[in-house]
C-alpha cells in the first residue's frame, strides 16, 4: 500500500470542487456580449409594444 500525502489529497479535492462550481456558474451566468445586447433589445421592444397596447381611461 502506498502512503498518501493528505495535504495533496485535500488540495486536489478542493480544486475539483471549485472547478465543478465554476462550470455550473459558467452555464448559469455565462453569456456573450451579443446575447446580452440582443436580450436587452428584445426586452425594450416588448416593453414598447406593451405600452402601445395599454388602454388608458381618462
Amino acid at each position: 500500500m502506498k502512503p498518501v500525502n493528505l495535504n495533496k489529497a485535500r488540495k486536489s479535492k478542493t480544486r475539483a470542487e471549485a472547478k465543478a462550481k465554476a462550470d455550473v456558474n459558467a452555464v448559469r451566468f455565462g453569456r456573450t456580449k451579443a446575447q446580452k445586447v440582443l436580450e436587452a433589445t428584445q426586452a425594450e421592444q416588448a416593453n414598447h409594444r406593451l405600452s402601445q397596447l395599454k388602454f388608458e381611461d381618462d
